[in-house]
Parts: C-alpha cells; sequence; structure tokens
C-alpha cells in the first residue's frame, strides 16, 4: 500500500478537497497503523481485510520497519546520499530522510505521491529541512519520474540513486504492466544505484494453504472498498528487479531481511509480504 503512518490530527473536518465518500491508499494504510488521518470510509475498508487477516496491522508493521532498515542500510553501509521515495503517503512519526540523516545530515530525500493532500501534508511538515523536498507525481509518467522537471532540480542523476518502492506495485493492475514500469525505471536510474521494493505475496504452489488466504486477502482489498491490492508470486515480483543484482538474503518475507535480532514472536500468516534490494552494477549498459 502506498505509506503513511500518524500524523497530528487536524480536526473533525476533511482537508480542503479529500474524498471522504471513497477509500484512500494512503488513509486505510494510516489507519492499520494506528494513525489518526483517516475516516470512516477508510476505517471501514480495512476493518473488512481484518476480518479476513486479524493480524493484518503487524503485517503495516512489518512493512514500515522493513523500510527503516532498508534505508539505514542504503544510507551507511551503500554509501548512497540521494533517495527517490515513490508513493511516499503521508508523513510520518519516523520518515525515509530521517533515518538517512541520522548517518548523514546531507543526504538528500524526495518524496512522492500522486494524492495532492500527501504532497500539501508533507511540504507544511519538511519545510524546514532544506535537503527534503516533496512532488506531486505518478509512478506511471511518461519517461518515468526520473523525467520529472521538478525533481531533475533535487537529484544528480549522474550519481547514484536509492529508489524506494515500498508497498505501492500491489496496487498496480496488471493491466498497468507493473514489471515493464519497473524496466524502465531501472534502464533509466544511474549505474552504482539500488532498488528497494515490497509487495504482497502469493505462494501458490509454494504453500496451497497460504495461496488460499491470499486470494481471500485480494478480494477483501480490491472489493471491499479500496479497489487494489494484489497478491503476485515469488517470480512475479522478482521480475521487478529486471537486470538487478539482488542483495543478500535476496526476495524474502520482510522480517527475514536484515533482521534487528531473534523473532521474538511466531510471524502470523497474514505476513505475506516479500521484499528486496536490487543494486546496479556499473557494468550495466542497456537492460531491454
Amino acid at each position: 500500500m502506498s505509506r503513511t503512518i500518524r500524523v497530528p490530527e487536524t480536526g473533525a473536518h476533511a482537508p480542503g478537497g479529500a474524498d471522504t465518500a471513497r477509500a484512500s491508499i494512503a488513509r486505510v494504510y494510516d489507519y492499520s497503523l494506528g494513525g489518526k488521518d483517516n475516516y470512516d470510509v477508510d476505517r471501514a475498508a480495512f476493518e473488512r481485510v481484518l476480518t479476513v487477516a486479524p493480524q493484518q496491522r503487524e503485517v503495516s508493521r512489518m512493512n514500515r520497519e522493513w523500510l527503516y532498515r532498508v534505508v539505514r542500510y542504503l544510507a551507511g553501509q551503500a554509501g548512497i546520499d540521494q533517495f527517490l521515495d515513490v508513493g511516499a503517503g503521508l508523513p510520518a512519526v519516523v520518515n525515509t530522510h530521517e533515518v538517512a540523516q541520522l548517518g548523514n545530515r546531507t543526504a538528500r530525500v524526495v518524496y512522492v505521491d500522486n494524492d495532492p493532500l500527501c504532497a500539501a501534508h508533507g511540504r507544511a511538515m519538511l519545510a524546514q529541512n532544506a535537503f527534503t523536498h516533496v512532488v506531486c507525481g505518478d509512478l506511471l509518467e511518461k519517461g518515468t519520474l526520473l523525467q520529472h522537471r521538478e525533481l531533475l532540480g533535487y537529484l544528480e542523476l549522474d550519481r547514484p540513486v536509492g529508489l524506494i518502492v515500498c508497498g505501492l506495485l500491489h496496487h498496480l493492475h496488471d493491466a498497468l504492466d507493473p514489471a515493464g514500469v519497473m524496466r524502465e525505471y531501472i534502464e533509466r536510474l544511474p549505474r552504482g544505484s539500488y532498488v528497494a521494493i515490497s509487495h504482497f505475496w502469493d505462494p501458490a504452489e509454494e504453500d496451497p494453504e497460504l495461496h488460499r488466504l491470499a486470494a481471500r486477502l485480494q478480494r477483501a482489498f480490491v472489493d471491499g472498498g479500496l479497489g487494489s491490492g494484489w497478491y503476485r508470486t515469488r517470480e512475479q515480483i522478482r521480475a521487478y528487479f529486471c537486470g538487478l543484482e539482488l542483495l543478500e538474503p535476496g526476495l524474502v518475507h520482510l522480517d527475514d531481511w536484515w533482521p534487528s535480532g531473534p523473532a521474538l514472536q511466531a510471524r502470523p500468516p497474514e505476513a505475506l509480504m516479500l521484499g528486496g534490494v536490487g543494486y546496479k552494477p556499473a557494468s550495466v549498459l542497456s537492460l531491454r
């Protein structure tokens, strides 16, 4: 899902322009993480998911913590100092730029979301951070966001970039060709860049019982008010890393990617998300 977590409560009225008649991906995710920037329609959509997967809130938390670990690794060990976070959603208590800038105060982060309200929230919250910017744009823009005029003023695309696509691609219908979308981004990224992706996972023949749960969850997301949230196989998700070298431990359960320590509790069955980070080596000339 397009990400968002808790922001200051805005009062009883929706912000100007908010569509409270239909669920929003960002606001539903906000509710799943215990946030307050959501409305009845968003809460109802997620409550329908909880009837299928009572621990789905834990999955949202795992997705967020996976993002933190990825950004820490990229900003630290990998030496990345500029990030493009697409589908960033609403501002959070801890954001990508705060994690990246822990080790490098001048690390640059550009957040992109296609929801003008998310962009407005972000700009207001981050106005005092000279190295963090918010752009209203769409992953599906012609020529990719890497040709977006405003974004080009913030990132140096002759140097490596950390591209974050966390919980977003499973909201693209197959007809939009998410693998093709990522292929174009990867081709345009500078050599030495990294791409981080998390995605709803359909275990298929790997685990028939969990495959059935994934099918029920997909129906709850797609038909239950949100309108999107497709679960895809490991092979389909791996295709999004076209031409990239997957870092160890590969495409794995979120809590298996650079865990902070031993698991303190069993993984809930609804934890059907995989995450991975790919590296574009210097030798890659064209990925088509």
